[in-house]
């Protein structure tokens, strides 16, 4: 888009009930279809967005919109690296920015600092990436959207934080300050013996309805910090999932 347009459209959607339509929109893709619907509703999806369904191990007759949104992928689909020293990407999706962690634990995303402490929601936590790295994995629409664990460790604590429901995209990220700390956001600690805590941010986005995660069984994760487990956890185990879709940050 050009630069005038982006702007306009920023100042639309600023003026827009985001929450009011993003509770709407995930009520929505709950809401039971008939055969003949679903498979309409799918096939212009898959056609304007290019999503294949021959990974999924579902491929027809989804009951509504959710359950195709967050469709499973079969086993194997996607191979984990195995190497200790390794971190795998927690999503499918393009990795937008990286970068290293400071002193005074912010971190840089496309030019604009973020303090590490409100991404994970906790001061003493946020000390603990100093001299470490971030990361952001953008989810398009065409994404598979569930979002696994990027080390293996154990989940002791998962934090749930209100915000906002900008879009995170371009057009967000041009226009909207400190996007991925006003939206509201689940933090997933893993703990490693080998790289200590790699933390892994769901941000949730407008229209994105709900966020769900593995340890707390709840439609969407209750906001507050919630002490589980250990629940451990191996490297490419499912730890969350978007209902409609967004973007993780890592934190490690």
């Amino acid at each position: 888009m050009r630069p005038t347009l982006t702007y306009a459209t920023a100042q639309i959607i600023r003026v827009l009930p985001r929450e009011q339509i993003t509770h709407f929109m995930g009520r929505l893709a709950d809401v039971r279809w008939g055969a003949s619907v679903g498979r309409a509703v799918v096939g212009v999806y898959c056609k304007a967005y290019d999503v294949s369904l021959s990974e999924c191990v579902q491929k027809e007759n989804f009951a509504n919109f959710d359950a195709f949104f967050t469709r499973e992928l079969e086993p194997g689909a996607r191979p984990v690296e195995a190497s200790e020293r390794a971190i795998v990407c927690p999503a499918d999706g393009r990795i937008d920015s990286m970068g290293t962690i400071d002193e005074s634990s912010t971190f840089l995303v496309k030019g604009r600092a973020y303090r590490v402490e409100e991404l994970v929601g906790d001061r003493d936590a946020a000390r603990r990436y100093v001299g470490g790295a971030g990361c952001v994995v953008y989810l398009s629409p065409r994404d598979y959207h569930r979002v696994h664990a990027p080390v293996a460790g154990e989940i002791r604590v998962i934090r749930s934080m209100p915000g906002d429901y900008y879009p995170v995209n371009a057009i967000g990220l041009r226009h909207v300050k400190n996007l991925f700390v006003r939206n509201r956001r689940v933090a997933i600690a893993i703990d490693t013996p080998r790289l200590g805590r790699v933390t892994v941010v769901m941000v949730a986005a407008m229209v994105v309805g709900r966020i769900t995660v593995t340890g707390i069984d709840e439609r969407d994760v209750p906001i507050g910090t919630h002490e589980i487990g250990p629940l451990p956890v191996e490297k490419g185990d499912e730890i969350g999932i978007f209902h409609l879709g967004s973007t993780a940050v890592v934190l490690f």
